[in-house]
């Protein structure tokens, strides 16, 4: 009789007494060819050993589970939940109301199959025990991709160590409030430099926050940071409170200053980036990278400052070290010393995906290093007035915070009106070159900023954006998503900022039926009914090809399906899929649960994306072999496919597009 591989998922993590739980609880199933498991055997666990079984939901085909004699090379054979509902495919979709109530699975064999049954009550009494065995089997999407993150840097999980592997990958997801918190000390505005150094030394601090004499008349024009928990201190507290460091003092000392009757004012910064409470240490870490401070004032639910969060605190908390990768870059002086520096964002990539970090919290942090790689050479190559009327921004995958392998580049510079330089097209060809040595590849479809397109003043870009939205040719679309993901690097953010302007304008005037057209391009890869075919082994052979398109299949469609519902909504001004769900969110376009699962599964795709990378140094790292992957793998992919085949669904009834 077979028995159960212990060393596979999700058998591998159960004590000894629930093993020999489980073999009480287990017995064979053979199914004749096309026989289908009956109602009242859908309550339990099956692990495919031989043949091959076919789920489909109302007729329509879903998913393929084989055993050993169809997957050469595999090491563990498929298995299935059969009690699990199809949540992903008949809920959740808020832009077309429930009509029918959820039907199960069905579950069909294809050739004489020889099954495990293991009872779902053994399961379950198992699942309330080992919390393990619960987040794989789990019916929610985002519990059994944790598990998968959980179990990539050790092949061969044990319990009794698992919660020192979680620590790696949880510590970021902490709240700001978990990290000791400097005190606070605020002093006025028209107090001395004297005063403030006086309470610096007493306790011990090196800055004071300042309140200014009077607070402003309006918050119109401040706006949260992109990174999503960094603030300005004026939007938290309704006050614009600064911040005056020993090296303010020690600047005005050197001004020539008179410490005891210069006001506090005159050398304090206003523009005081903060963070609140609950706000995760990866966002803060994130602010003080990007922006290149060392302090941020924490916020409560009540809008007061409850201590301000230290950069040398926060990193002894963590033990992170992509601080130490700015510092280099920061401290670049040439391109090969810039080029060390990338080097150690590609270690950096592999050790953190190496301890199960979530991948949304590697992009981001590499999209942060990224633009300061950007920055620094830009800033090498470009005289500094050049750098104060342009804005080099980066766009595509690099813009959203999604792109973790150097794939291509995609880069634009937006030139202020009546601003001109003899040499702009030679830096901009120095810099992309440059970009190249550096392992960013050039973009095959030039849309980089040696291509003038590209490189244009602000004037010409707005207009050639409206010729965009008036036109029918399908590359105007292309070069529309292109600048929607648009994401500052360095220079006046304020020439981005008046092009994303543009965009609602020239949105707002467009046919409104542009959408509609815009939407067609989620839909141009993969029939969706012939999606599972690369799963199904042919009934004389193997498919030729097994290998999947992540891209084609799984991440485009799921970024550009939700590009286009943030530009049907007016959310223009946030590039990243992360920040679109949460405003679609916010505007009632989308239901929590759906963004989360949405983004779940695009995390997936990318993760899967950066194995193949890490596994193959294949830099571009599209195709993946399902028989390559472990069962949880497998079934994890399945399940993430089905969501981008749902969310297709959606798109083609909200949209109204033909099938064909």
């Amino acid at each position: 009789m077979p028995h159960l591989d212990f060393s596979q998922p999700p058998f591998d993590v159960l004590s000894l007494a629930e093993r020999q739980s489980i073999r009480k609880n287990t017995q064979i199933r053979y199914l004749a060819k096309n026989e289908s498991l009956p109602a009242e055997e859908l309550q339990c666990l099956y692990v495919v050993i031989k043949g091959q079984i076919e789920q489909s939901l109302d007729g329509e085909f879903v998913a393929s589970y084989v055993g050993s004699n169809h997957a050469d090379g595999l090491n563990n054979n498929d298995w299935f939940d059969s009690r699990r509902l199809p949540e992903s495919l008949a809920k959740d979709n808020q832009l077309e109301p429930e009509s029918t109530p959820i039907q199960p699975y069905q579950f069909r064999a294809n050739e004489e199959t020889l099954l495990l049954q293991v009872a779902g009550t053994a399961i379950d009494k198992i699942s309330a025990q080992n919390h393990l065995v619960r987040q794989m089997l789990s019916d929610k999407l985002p519990e059994r991709l944790k598990a998968l993150r959980q179990r990539r840097h050790n092949k061969t999980l044990d319990p009794a160590s698992y919660t020192n592997q979680q620590e790696v990958q949880q510590i970021m997801l902490q709240p700001v409030i978990d990290v000791h918190l400097l005190p606070v000390h605020i002093v006025d505005a028209n107090d001395s430099l004297y005063e403030a150094a006086r309470i610096m030394t007493k306790a011990g601090l090196k800055h004071v926050l300042v309140r200014p004499l009077h607070g402003l008349d309006s918050l119109d024009d401040l706006q949260l940071d992109d990174l999503g928990g960094s603030r300005t201190a004026q939007h938290e507290t309704g006050l614009l409170l600064g911040i005056l460091t020993d090296t303010d003092i020690c600047r005005a000392v050197s001004d020539r200053q008179d410490p005891a009757t210069t006001p506090c004012q005159r050398y304090a910064n206003f523009n005081l980036r903060t963070i609140k409470a609950t706000d995760e240490i990866g966002d803060a870490l994130l602010t003080m990278t990007r922006y290149r401070i060392h302090r941020l004032p924490v916020i409560d639910k009540s809008g007061d400052v409850v201590g301000v969060l230290g950069q040398s605190d926060m990193l002894a908390h963590i033990g992170h070290h992509s601080q130490l990768i700015s510092i280099q870059i920061e401290q670049a002086q040439d391109l090969s010393s810039l080029d060390t520096a990338v080097e150690l964002i590609g270690r950096y990539i592999r050790a953190q995906h190496h301890n199960g970090v979530k991948i949304g919290n590697i992009s981001r942090m590499v999209q942060t290093l990224n633009a300061q790689v950007f920055t620094k050479l830009w800033q090498l190559i470009v005289p500094d007035e050049v750098v104060a009327n342009t804005c080099l921004i980066v766009m595509g995958s690099e813009g959203r915070g999604e792109q973790i392998m150097r794939t291509d580049q995609d880069n634009a510079l937006i030139i202020r009106d009546g601003y001109t330089h003899l040499d702009l097209a030679q830096f901009a060809d120095t810099f992309n070159s440059h970009l190249a040595t550096l392992g960013y590849p050039l973009c095959d479809g030039n849309i980089m900023m040696t291509n003038p397109m590209w490189r244009q003043p602000l004037k010409q870009f707005t207009a050639q954006i409206g010729l965009w939205f008036s036109n029918s040719d399908p590359m105007h679309g292309i070069y529309l998503s292109a600048i929607l993901d648009g994401e500052y690097v360095c220079g006046d953010e304020s020439l981005l900022t008046q092009v994303r302007q543009h965009l609602k304008l020239a949105h707002s005037q467009a046919d409104p039926m542009f959408v509609r057209q815009f939407a067609r391009a989620a839909l141009q890869f993969g029939d969706v009914n012939q999606w599972w075919q690369k799963f199904v082994p042919l009934l004389g052979g193997k498919s030729a090809s097994s290998d999947i398109d992540l891209k084609k299949a799984g991440i485009f469609p799921l970024v550009h399906g939700i590009r286009t519902l943030a530009l049907e909504n007016n959310v223009l001004d946030v590039p990243s899929t992360k920040a679109r769900l949460k405003s679609l969110v916010q505007v009632s376009a989308m239901t929590q649960e759906r963004a989360d699962t949405l983004l779940e599964a695009l995390e997936f795709f990318m993760a899967q994306r950066l194995s193949v990378a890490l596994s193959t140094d294949d830099k571009h790292a599209r195709q993946v072999d399902p028989t390559t992957l472990t069962a949880l793998e497998r079934d994890l992919l399945k399940e993430c496919l089905a969501v981008v085949k749902s969310f297709k669904n959606q798109l083609r009834q909200h949209y109204q597009l033909e099938i064909a």
